[in-house]
Parts: C-alpha cells; sequence; structure tokens
C-alpha cells in the first residue's frame, strides 16, 4: 500500500508548491493588491491543510520505505528530506501565514514584499530538491533510466 500512497503524496505536495509558487508569481505581475490577498488566502487555507498532510504522508511512506533500500540514490533522497521539511515548516510556513495576514490587512509594503521573495527562494528550493527526490525515486523504480555519462577512450 505504501508503495502506492508515496507517489501519490509526492506529487500532490509537489502540485501544491508549484501551484502556490506559479500563483504568486503571477499574480504579483498581473494582479490587484485584492488579487495578492485572496491568493494569499487560498494558500492558506485549503492550501497548507492538502500541502502539510501530503508532505507528511510522503515522508513518512518515504522512510518506511527506505527502511529495506541501501544505495547512492536512496542515501541522497534521505539528506534532503531533513532540509525539505525543515524549509517548509521554518520558512514556507510562516512566511505564508504573515503574507495572508499582511495581505488581507493591506499591509504591502517593504517588509510585505522581503518576505515574498524569502518564500518563493525557499518555495524554488523545496521544488528542485523535491523534483531531485521524484527522479531518484523514478530511477529506483526502473520508471526512468539514467543517463551514462560517456568516457573518454583511453
Amino acid at each position: 500500500m505504501k508503495n502506492k500512497i508515496h507517489p501519490v503524496a509526492s506529487i500532490v505536495a509537489t502540485l501544491c508548491i508549484a501551484s502556490f509558487f506559479t500563483m504568486t508569481v503571477f499574480v504579483e505581475l498581473f494582479g490587484s493588491h485584492e488579487a495578492i490577498a485572496t491568493v494569499k488566502s487560498l494558500i492558506v487555507m485549503p492550501g497548507l491543510f492538502i500541502l502539510i498532510p501530503a508532505l507528511a504522508i510522503t515522508g513518512g511512506t518515504g522512510f518506511a520505505r527506505a527502511k529495506t533500500r541501501k544505495g547512492r540514490l536512496i542515501d541522497s533522497k534521505l539528506k534532503r528530506m531533513p532540509f525539505i521539511a525543515a524549509n517548509g515548516l521554518l520558512v514556507l510556513l510562516p512566511c505564508a501565514i504573515f503574507l495572508n495576514q499582511w495581505a488581507s490587512s493591506g499591509l504591502y509594503d517593504t517588509r510585505f514584499y522581503t518576505v515574498q521573495v524569502v518564500e518563493l527562494l525557499a518555495g524554488a528550493i523545496n521544488l528542485t530538491l523535491m523534483s531531485m527526490n521524484m527522479r531518484d525515486g523514478l530511477v529506483m523504480t526502473g520508471k526512468l533510466r539514467r543517463k551514462k555519462l560517456k568516457t573518454s577512450p583511453k
């Protein structure tokens, strides 16, 4: 069962973060302050209530699946996970909550945009790390072939 739940939860989590990132960039570039407030509100509710369980399920099932595996790919995935979790809990979650509060109050000042930049950078980092974990997982399951590096003839 965890072999089916893990990939679904990881896809849901990655799509959540990707959609939060995309919506934020789009609304910041082209939207009004009201649109920004709406997006920030939707990211917090229902967004975080979808994302957080998806990340927890991904992590839990991933660690459970990793117990029976060894190798460079699994080691890489296990090293990335604490950073993804810490970045999410210590940076992305507080940023989302503060930005939602400030946007709903109409406080679009330097502090708002500074935190917005931090959130976008942290989101991009997590998307990159999560994509790397997905790639390694697909390689481990045989659903993706790793390109072999060409070596120069001796």
